[in-house]
C-alpha cells in the first residue's frame, strides 16, 4: 500500500528552541561544522488503493488544518512513497 508523507517545519523566521538545543549539543560534542538544526514533524499516512489527485488534495487540507499550526509552522512537503516489495 502506498504512503503519503507530510513534512511540517517551523517557519524559517521563528526561533526553533529544540533545534538550537540540538545544535548546541552537537557543537559541544565536536561537530563544529554543523551550525544550525531545525526540528520538524513527519506524518506517514497509509492509503488503501491508488493515490488520486482528490486524495492528495484532501491530505493537503488535513496538513494545513490539523497536522500543522499555520501561525508557527509551514507544510514543506507532501509526497507519495510507493510500497516496497
Amino acid at each position: 500500500m502506498p504512503k503519503i508523507i507530510v513534512e511540517v517545519m517551523p517557519k524559517s523566521d521563528l526561533l526553533d528552541p529544540q533545534g538550537k538545543a540540538v545544535a548546541g549539543a552537537l557543537g559541544r560534542l565536536g561537530h563544529s561544522t554543523i551550525t544550525d538544526v531545525r526540528i520538524g514533524k513527519r506524518f506517514e499516512l497509509t492509503v488503501e488503493g491508488e493515490v488520486t489527485e482528490q486524495i492528495l488534495a484532501d491530505v493537503a487540507t488535513l496538513a494545513d488544518e490539523i497536522f500543522s499550526n499555520q501561525v508557527i509552522e509551514d507544510v514543506t512537503s507532501i509526497r507519495v512513497e510507493e510500497a516496497q516489495a
